[in-house]
């Protein structure tokens, strides 16, 4: 079946897309009243999504036992994206302190990374963490830009730059330096490939909007960085991969699902801009949806990558 499937939010543009899909399964709602949802990250222990309401400095908690939602922080320090690490601590992005955090067993949060070569970060945005324990982030100029989502002040470092840190020494490192406005980041589910996604053209006009694609060496050093899909409705932001290797990013018209190769097969409508999207559930095919005001689910057939 091709085109928008009535009643679903489904946009079916190639075949593949049908498989990936449940005949009956429909869009949720799970929540409304955020200003810009940023962020999800899924906790499988207490089975609940944290997300970042960035410009109301909070965070929220989504309980999928009773589908109640509270606060989990207030202030979160303009918080942005989030991630969990291999031993279920939640890692978060911080624009307002521009640094990256962890949130301990006990609650207690540490700072992970503040600096790069003695330079305080930009704002860091989006974070994954990779198998060997080392933390990647991004660090676009977004929460020093204006006082909405962090707060006013020049860049110290000067550039925007895809940033390593290494789980033993604590040392970070720049690993892209070639980036306008680094943002979402994923690695493919055997982490041989590392995919970032640009979102300079919010402020640059003709400025890039879409995601490339890096081989990891066994280093860690990357290598290639081609583009593989320029965004055809606003900017790819946040993303996450299914275990196929397929991509499901955000965009302004919801959701689109793309190929490893960044062809695109697929939308899932929203009726707001998406800014960020991860897998959760006990078998991870529930995508969480974090569009503007709110947040969303949907059951797919296919499973998020660990």
């Amino acid at each position: 079946m091709f085109g928008v499937i009535e009643g679903t939010g489904f946009e079916v543009i190639d075949p593949e897309f049908d498989d990936c899909l449940i005949g009956h399964a429909r869009v949720e709602r799970l929540w409304t009243g955020a200003r810009w949802s940023e962020g999800p990250a899924w906790f499988p222990a207490g089975r609940y999504l944290i997300w970042s309401d960035i410009p109301n400095n909070r965070m929220l908690r989504w309980d999928e036992t009773d589908g109640s939602v509270s606060t989990f922080r207030a202030a979160s320090n303009n918080s942005n994206g989030n991630t969990v690490d291999r031993q279920g601590r939640l890692v978060t992005c911080e624009h307002l302190t521009r640094r990256v955090t962890r949130t301990e067993h006990d609650g207690s949060v540490t700072a992970i990374a503040e600096h790069f070569e003695g330079k305080r970060l930009n704002s860091p945005n989006d974070v994954v963490v990779k198998s060997d324990g080392s933390i990647w982030f991004t660090d676009p100029s977004y929460g020093i830009m204006m006082d909405y989502e962090g707060e006013r002040a020049e860049s110290e470092i000067g550039a925007c730059h895809v940033y390593r840190l290494d789980p033993e020494t604590s040392v970070v490192t720049a690993m892209a330096q070639d980036y306008v406005k680094p943002n979402g980041l994923a690695f493919s589910p055997d982490e041989s490939l590392l995919y970032i996604a640009d979102t300079g053209g919010t402020h640059l006009s003709g400025g890039p909007a879409h995601i490339r694609r890096h081989r990891v060496a066994s280093d860690g050093s990357l290598s290639g960085g081609d583009v593989i899909a320029d965004c055809t409705n606003g900017f790819f932001d946040g993303f996450r991969l299914d275990q196929a290797g397929r991509i499901w990013t955000s965009a302004a018209d919801g959701v689109h699902c793309l190929t490893a190769e960044g062809r695109l097969i697929g939308k899932i409508h929203i009726p707001e801009i998406v800014a960020n999207v991860c897998f959760g559930g006990p078998k991870l095919n529930r995508l969480f949806i974090c569009g503007t005001t709110s947040l969303y689910s949907v059951f797919l057939n296919v499973n998020g990558a660990r």
